[in-house]
């Protein structure tokens, strides 16, 4: 009987197209004539055609318009495309006149400093309903219409005691740019009569997809390390209210039918109480029943995981809320044939908008026992920090300043507190420094998420995942880090931070100078190099040590270091000081003038191993079968980091123009059998600079670009024995490498390690890429040795292949230089510790010997 009510759904979307309210909407509820509804704003029924955003962020003015009793409206930010996140808050008139002292009344839940009593009887519960993180999943967003027209325009006695004891945060739109990307897509492509075939032009988009933001990224991983401007400003938004419940909208695969949490009970967090995953039982128990009744197929507890918490189900997981996953199969656009019937819009949209009204019908229901649970999660926290021998965190890094900032800013959008060291303080072997090292006290209610910025986890109860296993924030940011005892602790001296500022930025000279120079260890360095070259400044690198006199005390420049010789330049002496101090002060380095060019120890200035660097132009290859997160991730790098944006070919283009213009070529993870071989390979042998990364490197070896080897895998199956069907999917899935962090080894005389200070690299692991090292080993700067696993899950059969691999391996190729980096330096925009890395490959790859670049004979 559900089956056949199923199909009748499916077949009356595809009759009738649009439908009316009434398809979706509670039988017996009223509402005010005075709302307006969807399609007297939007101009379409809700499912006819797809939501853009501009009409869906218009809908929901005309709604707070409409019902200001209701709703208030605020603009928490904007997109890189300037499109406005609106958060909608929805309660009860009487809730708004004291919305301030609810909120106030509420965060006392997570503070376990607060020791007075707490009405919970008359305390609302914290709703906050999110949809459509990823633009082409938009039954989400769509329903979101549905969800905000019901709460502002339902009439009655249950929407009026919903509404007094839930306050509910509505975000309709998670990601503007992706959703508008996609349902241009997809109404571009709608015929008057809707065409199902899976084949069909309008369920297939153009690279790079509606999935992602602006950069190409997947915002539902950014929760955590909150790179991305959308994701900061619903941060914001998350901390002001800590809420009790998240809700997390989203689409699979056509064929599926409808998931909600709780997830893979083996693969939560192990940091996540046992409570969490009962209350998210009990939640789903709600989303049965309203799912029973208008007769959709649904399951739990399979494929998904509550495991990584940056992703916007698990995110709350460690604060004291309740984060749930919807997952609905995707029509894609309009109306799909699947293996269940005709899968259509409107089907997919009524289910999103069923599970709105059941999350919110658990919040009440379960209202007190919601408020108790996060009031006992951070008392329960404050105990577990008060009984850890750990009470504290120090990290930082005097040369680069820049870097341990984003750190510290990245922490405390997480309301994380942090101060600032007032003293040097040497833990073991490492040394910190006052002024550029803070510390992170265990003891303050965010002790959980602290738990996930700086500990590994120490085992696993499962092999599959469905995302990362690994991420060690410190070792993402390269930074030295130590946990503190409470001797260490408490003799300590520091200064609470309440916005990072750096202290650098000052240039030591006047106009009389002979040269200036800055060290390369600096995160902006690659972005002032840049911009100097830029405005015509001659730039020298030191493949030397130089030690000069700086205010009658010896200096000691390290590899890597600039020098900018006065005599070389083009400008007078007073434009460069000029240049050369906006650079400094915008970029938090300093520079220092040099009087002479006679060294007190090593080169000497006017040294050949002072070489020229040349002005980077870079363009990168995308487009069908390239990795649109690994090429976002280099997009944002080089422009928002850096102020250097690649040109971006794609095949039809790279095949047809001239190359010459460029002197850098970067290939990210990918297939790039659409691109030209020979005219690659040409480009690098006249003096081209090729970065691949990833699988790009296979695909470089096929090709015949590089002469390398892998490292084959053992089999994963004793052949003598037999294994059941049963488990073969989680024997090999077992063997995908989703995410570790591995410790590599590299040569700090290398160009490609300027900057680097210890000669262990953390670089993280995606995928089953294992090259073997050469036998000209100055080939290979970076390899890894014998214990290369720092954090994260990675079966013993591969740990064995990256055992004594190469992680960077350097080619020259005629004049040119391939350069093949097996991991990925630049992921989900916060390792930051790879950076340096893949602009030492930009900047420097051209300058390495061609000897030790040597590549071995097939």
């Amino acid at each position: 009987m559900r089956i056949l009510l199923f199909i009748v759904f499916l077949l009356s979307g595809l009759i009738i197209r649009g439908q009316e309210l009434s398809y979706y909407l509670p039988s017996t509820q009223t509402y005010n004539p005075a709302v307006p509804k969807p399609e007297e704003v939007i101009g379409h029924k809700v499912g006819e055609w797809h939501i853009t955003h501009d009409r869906l962020v218009m809908y929901m003015r005309a709604l707070a318009a409409a019902a200001p009793d209701r709703i208030q409206l605020q603009v928490m930010g904007t997109s890189y495309e300037a499109r406005q996140q609106v958060l909608l808050t929805i309660t009860s008139k009487e809730n708004h006149r004291q919305l301030e002292n609810i909120r106030k009344e509420h965060l006392r839940l997570s503070d376990p400093a607060f020791t007075g009593s707490i009405d919970l009887e008359r305390m609302p519960a914290v709703v906050y309903q999110g949809f459509s993180i990823h633009g082409n999943e938009p039954s989400g967003a769509n329903a979101a219409i549905l969800t905000a027209y019901h709460l502002a325009a339902a009439t009655g006695a249950a929407i009026d005691s919903l509404l007094k004891e839930v306050v509910i945060l509505f975000d309709p739109s998670f990601n503007p740019d992706g959703l508008n990307r996609f349902s241009t897509w997809a109404n571009m492509h709608r015929s008057q009569h809707l065409v199902t075939d899976p084949a069909s032009r309008e369920f297939n988009e153009v690279w790079p997809g509606g999935r992602y933001n602006h950069y190409w990224f997947d915002l539902n991983r950014d929760w955590l390390p909150a790179q991305h401007r959308e994701s900061q400003n619903r941060l914001n938004i998350y901390q002001h209210w800590r809420p009790n419940i998240l809700t997390d909208h989203h689409e699979m695969g056509s064929d599926a039918t409808f998931f909600f949490q709780p997830g893979e009970p083996s693969r939560v967090n192990p940091l996540t109480p046992v409570k969490n995953q009962e209350l998210t039982q009990a939640v789903a128990n709600f989303h049965a029943k309203y799912l029973d009744k208008i007769g959709s197929l649904y399951y739990t507890k399979e494929g998904y995981d509550d495991f990584y918490y940056g992703k916007g189900s698990t995110y709350p997981d460690a604060q004291g809320c309740i984060g749930i996953l919807f997952e609905q199969a995707s029509s894609r656009g309009h109306a799909q044939q699947t293996i269940n019937g005709v899968l259509t819009f409107p089907f997919t949209i009524r289910n999103q908008f069923t599970t709105t009204l059941s999350t919110l019908a658990a919040a009440r229901a379960m209202r007190t026992e919601l408020l108790q649970y996060q009031r006992n999660f951070y008392q329960q926290m404050a105990k577990e920090a008060k009984a850890s021998p750990v009470k504290g965190w120090v990290f930082g890094n005097e040369s680069d300043e820049t870097r341990t900032g984003i750190f510290v800013d990245m922490l405390k959008r997480h309301e994380i507190k942090v101060e600032q060291l007032q003293q040097d303080v040497s833990i073991g072997k490492q040394s910190f420094k006052q002024g550029s090292s803070y510390l992170v006290r265990t003891e303050q209610p965010q002790y959980k998420l602290i738990q996930t910025f700086f500990e590994k986890i120490p085992e696993y109860k499962d092999s599959l995942f469905y995302d990362i296993t690994a991420w060690t924030m410190t070792m993402a940011m390269g930074l030295n880090n130590s946990s503190l005892n409470a001797a260490q602790l408490g003799a300590l001296k520091t200064t609470p931070v309440n916005v990072w500022k750096g202290t650098k930025g000052t240039v030591n000279a006047d106009t009389s100078a002979y040269a200036y120079a800055f060290e390369w260890s600096e995160y902006n360095a690659p972005k002032m190099l840049n911009s100097l070259l830029k405005k015509g400044v001659v730039v020298r690198v030191a493949t030397k040590e130089f030690t000069t006199g700086i205010n009658g005390q010896p200096k000691k420049f390290p590899l890597g270091s600039l020098l900018i010789p006065v005599q070389l330049q083009s400008k007078s002496r007073g434009e460069l000081l000029t240049i050369m101090k906006d650079e400094a002060r915008l970029n938090n380095i300093n520079v220092e003038g040099i009087s002479t060019g006679m060294s007190m120890g090593g080169i000497d200035l006017g040294s050949r191993s002072l070489q020229p660097v040349t002005d980077p132009s870079i363009a990168m290859l995308v487009g069908p079968g390239v990795s649109a997160l690994d090429a976002g991730e280099v997009w944002h790098l080089l422009d928002q980091r850096y102020a250097m944006p690649p040109s971006m070919l794609e095949a039809s283009v790279f095949n047809r123009i001239n190359l010459s213009g460029y002197n850098t070529l970067i290939l990210v993870g990918g297939n790039y059998a659409a691109f030209q071989t020979d005219k690659l390979k040409a480009w690098v042998q006249a003096g081209g600079s090729l970065i691949l990364t990833e699988d790009a490197i296979e695909w470089a070896k096929q090709a015949g670009l590089v002469k390398l080897e892998f490292k084959k895998t053992a089999p994963v199956l004793d052949s003598t024995k037999q294994f059941p069907y049963a488990q073969r999917s989680a024997i090999v899935g077992a063997q995908q490498i989703r995410g570790a962090i591995l410790n590599a080894q590299a040569d700090l005389t290398h160009p490609l390690t300027y900057g680097y200070e210890e000669n262990t690299l953390y670089l993280f692991k995606q995928n089953n890429v294992f090259m073997k090292i050469p036998s000209n080993q100055f080939a290979a700067p970076i390899q890894y040795g014998t214990q290369p696993l720092a954090s994260g899950y990675i079966s013993q059969q591969n740990l064995e292949s990256v055992k004594k691999s190469a992680a960077v391996v350097v080619q020259a190729v005629g004049s040119g230089r391939i350069i093949c980096i097996g991991d990925n330096p630049n992921f989900r925009a916060y390792w930051l510790g790879g950076s340096k890395l893949f602009m030492n490959a930009i900047f420097f790859g051209r300058l390495i010997d061609a000897g030790s670049a040597r590549a071995d004979e097939d």
